[in-house]
């Protein structure tokens, strides 16, 4: 077999068999096939998409590269959740606490951001003490004696994923979605949960940024766990505006802990209650309407608040000494009027000017800074009122988020 054949036959639009598929990947996983071969190859499946047959052929071969996780051995129902990534996106650490306090098993492996989405692991990365690397036997012990576990993707995990995503990531080939479909099933499924919500973020500060291609990869995805025997669900959620008003690492799960607290009620609050409903509805096979009613009870009795802390303190952490940036400087409104939209992009950039975020793999993150979003959509606003703080640590020149707010004026 030939790779120049196989990208060629791609390029052309036909259908590759799973030998084809199987010797091009993994072949480049062994660093037979070269990095502009893959990209071209990568580049042709972009352009002219891939069969249904393809797509689960080559999430096959991806769970086959690396370790498959059995919780067999784990009583109860396991219930895995992911995100496609937005800005704000705190929710795994909110809805993994409310679901483990109503006894349903969460194994979540998750991973850094990079670009203007957020990673899981820089969060949890910006409590001090907290382990976000354990052993295979570590993550079983703490799945079974606390019900849930969040940690970075082991190496054995899928291996096939990490190397492709690279490549993909500096060469446009990230926005496809058969390859999202792949790198995200192939993760779910050989991290051995049960059942899968996924969340899918659609909008400007996010991959996917229409309502058609949301609906695609939710189908998609669906199809992909129908062959593998897992229920699948998936939820589209908005990222035009921030999850929440906290943009930024320690910001964020400072966030979180006030929601699970009960102090918080806005979008996040929302989305994070949708999204546990729809876990306890498939982890107890109950409806979404008294499912929903656990969830809220749990964030009220503060048992999902007792449970994150049950799980920050198993992984080392110490809440009491995570920092936030004792530097502030606050925006003023210069106009009165009604908040009609934030804009998550440009929220997300100017967040990242402060140092919250990376551009490339190897950036150091300052987890001390960010934003905090003084009003919400839909808030009145007068002159001279704060909309938005900013926490740094450095001076940038990438200040100017006034331009994210769209103001109404009376």
């Amino acid at each position: 077999m030939n790779i120049i054949d196989v990208i060629d036959k791609k390029r052309k639009g036909d259908e590759l068999s799973k030998d084809e598929l199987d010797f091009a990947f993994n072949g480049y996983l062994n660093k037979d096939i070269l990095d502009y071969q893959m990209s071209s190859l990568l580049m042709a499946i972009c352009i002219n998409g891939m069969t249904d047959q393809e797509v689960f052929d080559l999430t096959d071969i991806f769970i086959k590269s690396g370790e498959v996780l059995d919780l067999s051995i784990i009583p109860g129902v396991k219930v895995d959740k992911h995100s496609t990534g937005g800005v704000g996106d705190k929710t795994t650490l909110i809805v993994a606490p409310i679901v483990a306090s109503l006894g349903i098993k969460i194994p979540k492996m998750s991973g850094r951001g990079l670009g203007l989405t957020g990673g899981t692991i820089d969060k949890l990365e910006s409590i001090p003490g907290f382990r976000v690397e354990v052993t295979k036997d570590q993550f079983m012990k703490e799945l079974n004696d606390i019900g849930m576990i969040v940690c970075s993707q082991t190496d054995n995990l899928v291996p096939l994923d990490k190397v492709i995503y690279s490549l993909r990531d500096v060469t446009g080939t990230v926005e496809s979605i058969p390859l999202i479909a792949v790198s995200i099933m192939s993760k779910k499924i050989a991290s051995g949960a049960d059942k899968i919500l996924i969340d899918i973020k659609c909008g400007d500060g996010a991959l996917i940024k229409d309502d058609r291609s949301a609906k695609e990869l939710r189908d998609l995805m669906i199809r992909i766990g129908n062959v593998y025997n897992k229920e699948v669900r998936c939820i589209i959620s908005d990222m035009d505006t921030p999850l929440g008003a906290c943009v930024g690492n320690a910001l964020e799960v400072a966030e979180a802990v006030e929601l699970l607290d009960g102090k918080v009620r806005n979008n996040l609050y929302d989305l994070c209650v949708d999204i546990a409903s729809n876990m306890v509805s498939m982890g107890k096979e109950i409806s979404i309407v008294d499912a929903r009613e656990e969830v809220i009870d749990a964030i009220n009795n503060k048992s999902a608040l007792a449970k994150f802390n049950q799980f920050v303190a198993y992984q080392g952490g110490n809440l009491e000494e995570m920092r936030i940036s004792d530097n502030k400087l606050e925006i003023k409104s210069t106009k009165k009027g009604v908040i009609t939209a934030i804009d998550a992009l440009i929220v997300s950039k100017v967040s990242n000017a402060l140092g919250s975020g990376r551009t490339s793999i190897d950036d150091v993150i300052d987890y001390e800074v960010g934003v905090f979003l003084n009003k919400q959509v839909g808030d009145s606003i007068d002159v001279g009122e704060t909309l938005c703080t900013l926490y740094y640590n450095k001076v940038s020149d990438n200040f100017n988020i006034t331009d994210a707010f769209k103001i109404e004026e009376k």
